[in-house]
Order: structure tokens, then sequence, then C-alpha cells
């Protein structure tokens, strides 16, 4: 008799996503090598886990199907510190990560600054405490639980920010950072979260619900237990998956859209590197901010707090030229046009 759905449907999802990094790193042009026992010489993946549902299912499967693709498997925590006994939580995670089989297994603790809001900082500081894992260890990649559920929660997130149709594209099934951009996988992002409780709940795997989950001061967690609900009471089942759809839509246009605007901005700059407004204004607009986007981002503002508003106001430079003064942006970043260029840099 085969595995409950529920882990059969996890375990797939992580073969498939273990089946991807080995591809990646493997050379051109060559087949990927035959599974074997895993050594010291294989590729390490790392599992993110916080003990809650979604990781734990993630960490179950990870730690069955790496072996038979001569993977090794390990696990890291990271203990934010903002709830007592949250170091406890951490070395009980560890525990049961270490029981599963996984190696290596570490808990990170890390300082959560305030910069963005809490949930911005908590995340800034996660993917920090896991970048700097995965350097430690020499991991091949590192395995998120996001699920479907997760993924639609991001794209009204990003609707009611006006952020765009990069910010409606959700999370991707693969990221990194720079110089590792193939890092972060995202097995579950056509899962929901109920088939990862199952998973946890037919194997007996303990789980941890995180009160900062339920608690209402959080924005993600109020659309989760109240906005998500009302928006299915009005308008039927089905809203997650479209949601879901709806990111994956958005990605592939902003993908395209990406790709114009590289291509674009050699043209669109004098000998001395500098953006010319006409040429800019010629541009449609979602190439043309993307553009700007890229040179702000370029002189030091810091991504996540580049929105929408900031890079309308430096297109108006171009579009709507009134004289305006200097445009302050995130990171001590500065915008002026200056004699038919647009000059972004440190102020």
């Amino acid at each position: 008799m085969g595995p409950h759905p529920a882990v059969a449907a996890i375990r797939l999802a992580v073969r498939r996503a273990l089946h991807d990094v080995l591809t990646a790193h493997t050379p051109p042009h060559s087949i990927l090598p035959a599974p074997t026992t895993p050594g010291e010489s294989s590729p390490l993946v790392l599992v993110a886990c916080s003990g809650g549902a979604d990781s734990m299912a993630l960490a179950s499967a990870l730690a069955f199907e790496a072996p038979k693709l001569g993977v090794r498997a390990g696990g890291v925590t990271v203990d934010h510190g903002l709830q007592p006994g949250s170091d406890l939580r951490a070395d009980e995670v560890v525990l049961r990560l270490t029981e599963l089989g996984l190696a290596p297994v570490e808990s990170v603790a890390v300082t959560v600054g305030r910069e963005g809001g809490p949930e911005a900082a908590a995340r800034d500081a996660r993917y920090a405490a896991l970048d700097g894992a995965a350097e430690r260890h020499g991991a091949t990649a590192v395995l998120l639980g996001h699920t479907r559920d997760d993924q639609a929660e991001t794209v009204l997130l990003g609707l009611a920010r006006g952020s765009g149709i990069r910010s409606l594209s959700g999370m991707a099934a693969v990221s990194g950072r720079p110089g590792a951009p193939g890092r972060y996988r995202r097995p579950f992002l056509q899962l929901d979260r109920q088939t990862a409780r199952k998973a946890c709940m037919v194997q007996s795997l303990p789980v941890w619900d995180d009160p900062h989950n339920a608690d209402p001061a959080y924005t993600r967690s109020r659309l989760r237990h109240e906005g998500l609900p009302a928006l299915e009471k009005a308008l039927g089942k089905g809203v997650v998956e479209a949601l879901a759809r709806t990111a994956q839509l958005s990605r592939d246009d902003a993908d395209a859209l990406d790709t114009w605007a590289r291509q674009a901005e050699a043209s669109v700059r004098d000998a001395a590197g500098l953006l010319e407004c006409a040429k800019l204004y010629a541009l449609p607009p979602a190439v043309r901010r993307r553009i700007l986007r890229s040179a702000a981002i370029e002189a030091g503002a810091p991504a996540g707090s580049l929105f929408a508003r900031h890079i309308e106001e430096v297109d108006r430079l171009i579009t709507g030229w009134r004289g305006q003064g200097v445009i302050n942006l995130p990171g001590r970043v500065v915008a002026q046009r200056q004699g038919g260029r647009l000059v972004i840099r440190q102020g």
C-alpha cells in the first residue's frame, strides 16, 4: 500500500525540486550522475524549518527523497528572538530535524531590526541567516515551505500596496541573492496549506503553530484569517487558486518587460553613461520605469523600500517636467534633471 495522498504529493514536489537542483548544477551537454549513497562530496540541500506544518512536511519529504538521489540533506532553523522561550523552541526544531536523519542541522539566532516594519525586518534577518548557513555549509540550495496559500496572500498584499506587476507576481519557485541566484527553492507553491498539515498528521510529525500567525497586529495574519475568508465568502471557492494563477501570469509578463528594459537601457544613456530624458520619454512607461528603478537601486536605494510612488515621482521629471527640484529616494539617494539628463546618485 502506497503512502497517503498528501504524503505522496509533498514527496513528489520535493523530488522534482531536487531533480531541478541537480540539473542546474550539472555541466551542459552532460547527463545526471547515477544516484549513489550520499557522501561528503555529494551536493547538500538544506531545508529552512520553523517547526510549523509546512516546513516540517518539507523536512520529512527531503529526508525521504534526498538519499534516493544521492543528495545530502540538512536543516536550519532561525531563532528570531521575538517571543519568550524562542531559543528553546529552536532547540526542539533542531532535535526534530536530527531525528528525521538530517545533517548538518543548526539553529541560528538573529536580531530583528525595525526597517520596513516588523514583518519585513524579520524576513530580512531570516534570509540573511539562511544565506550565512548555506555559505558556511556549502549548500547547493535551500528549500522553503511556502504554499499556494502563502502565494495568494503575497499577491493580495502586493495589490494592496499598488506596487505594480512584479509585486503581483508573488514568490518565484526559484530565487536567490547576488552571487547565488538559484539558491532558494519553493517546491510547495502548487500545493495548499492543508495538504502539508495533513501530511504531518498522517506521519505523526509534531508541529508548532506560531502565535504570530494568528496575531491581528500583523498584516498577513489579518489577511489570512479575515481577508481571504471574506473574499471566498463573497466570490466562492477557488480564490486562492485564481490568485496563484495570477501570480504566474504576472511573473511571465514581468520577466518579459524586465528583459526589454535591460536591452533598452544602453540605448538611453549618453557617452558618459547618463540617462537621456528625451530617449527615456520615447519608451513605453512600463519599460521606462523599470530602467528608473534599476538606476535607483544601482545608486544605493534599497529595493525593498523603493515603492511605485517613488518611481512615479522620478518619472515625472521626464514626462511632466515643470522645473521640479531634487527627488529624495530611500537610502539617501536623490534624483534630479540636469540639462536634459536624469542624474540619480547618492545625496
